[in-house]
């Protein structure tokens, strides 16, 4: 405010901003929060918005993410229960069991750390952390990318008003997102059955975990007897745990590809102006169509699809070996196979994973991709042996890329073919380690 009374071109944009976040404004809130994924019910509007005008009135740039914390948390806690003592005690049976079998099936070591039983609030808090450590280059980037856009589309006589207007609008982005991934989070809370369930490591050190309630939902309506469904879902968990803690490296791989993609996120200016001249503000459905429709968003770059393929090839190479080692750990259980079918049938449907990363980047794991990296696992394993395969997650350098999942015969070729020759650097140091 001016120290004469008026106010300045920033305190308009504000109260403007302001106006809309109450709900005083042409375009409805609620619209705008149901076309971002947000709940539609009031009460939670409320509280959101109320959210998002703190937001844009606190000081610093950073995101909040306290915001998706309390999202996740209200979220995973509406319809979570207490599990039973019996259905706890035989999870924790069956972790035992599922340690011996896999120890049959990876030359990978156990997880030095117990088997965690946790509720859907528990994972969430587990999780969090990880989610964010994902989510914020995308938040930031979209917020960068609102802001240029602002300040692209800004007329002379509002020059002075737009560093303000894009610190704003970079502040109510970054809330929106986290709010977002509040959601995410706590609907997936209600659908992950074990901390290796989305395919990417997100609990600390490789702890294998169990979501009880979520994996005596999962066995109901299998005929499937109760403790063979603990048994299969443990021996899945503790192959995603023994992978994690192994190839620490992985989750840092997978943060760099979300960065990767996130660089080239960006505004279409042009189109922005051209939705904003044809949109009705009081036509909800308007809105929606404008927002869903990624009019705004130019199309993936070259560098932003060659990123997304890096993280598609990742999640597929994690998921087709722990398929491998779960089938040869669990031929002693009946229901082995069903069970298996169960998991492919559930992603074919769009799993836990692929409404995460659906969400957070627009990356759709293709199932077809996730079976072919299980079929070169099965081929490399049948050519040197589980030792031999499970020494290619030792380093980034060596773990196999897209074109082996393509060709596995390549792959086997090399692996099994005689050990190169050393070059002359490499006789050299020999000659001289030798030589000592």
């Amino acid at each position: 405010m001016r120290d004469d009374g008026e106010r300045s071109p920033e305190d308009e944009f504000r109260e403007m901003l302001d106006a809309f976040l109450s709900g005083r404004s042409e375009i409805d809130p609620a619209a705008l929060a149901s076309a971002a994924g947000l709940p539609a019910d009031p009460a939670v509007l409320q509280q959101l918005f109320g959210r998002l005008r703190d937001a844009m009135q606190s000081e610093g740039d950073g995101i909040d993410w306290s915001l998706a914390a309390q999202q996740a948390a209200g979220l995973a806690g509406q319809k979570a229960v207490v599990s039973l003592p019996e259905e706890r005690a035989g999870i924790e049976q069956a972790f035992g069991i599922a340690d011996l079998w896999v120890d049959e099936a990876t030359d990978l070591p156990r997880s030095s750390l117990e088997p965690r039983l946790m509720s859907r609030q528990e994972w969430t808090a587990a999780t969090l952390p990880v989610w964010t450590q994902i989510a914020e280059p995308v938040a930031n980037s979209i917020g960068d990318a609102l802001s240029g856009a602002l300040a692209a589309a800004a007329s002379d006589r509002i020059d002075d008003v737009v560093p303000e207007a894009t610190r704003l609008m970079r502040k109510v982005a970054g809330a929106l997102f986290a709010m977002q991934l509040g959601q995410v989070v706590g609907q997936l809370s209600t659908e992950v059955v074990s901390g290796g369930d989305i395919g990417i490591p997100l609990l600390s050190d490789g702890q294998p975990a169990m979501l009880s309630q979520n994996a005596v939902a999962f066995g109901q309506g299998l005929d499937v007897s109760a403790d063979q469904v603990a048994i299969w879902l443990s021996v899945r968990e503790l192959a995603h745990a023994r992978l994690f803690r192994h190839a620490r490296w992985l989750r840092l791989q997978f943060i760099t590809g979300v960065t990767d993609y996130a660089r080239g996120i960006e505004i279409d200016t042009d189109a922005l102006e051209r939705v904003a001249s044809e949109l009705d503000p009081s036509d909800p459905a308007a809105l929606r169509e404008a927002l869903a429709s990624g009019a705004l968003i130019p199309p993936r770059s070259e560098a932003q699809q060659a990123a997304l393929d890096r993280l598609e090839t990742s999640l597929a190479l994690v998921e087709g070996w722990v398929d491998v080692v779960t089938a040869d750990a669990s031929t002693r259980l009946p229901s082995s196979d069903a069970l298996a079918e169960t998991v492919r049938r559930r992603r074919a449907s769009g799993g836990p994973a692929e409404q995460a990363l659906a969400a957070l980047v627009g990356l759709e794991l293709r199932p077809r991709r996730l079976r072919e990296a299980a079929a070169m696992w099965r081929a490399v394993t049948d050519a040197v042996g589980i030792a031999g395969r499970d020494a290619l997650w030792s380093h980034p350098d060596v773990v196999p890329t897209a074109d082996d999942i393509d060709d596995p015969t390549a792959l086997i070729a090399r692996l099994t073919g005689p050990a190169p020759e050393p070059d002359a650097l490499d006789r050299e140091i020999e000659d001289l380690l030798g030589g000592q």
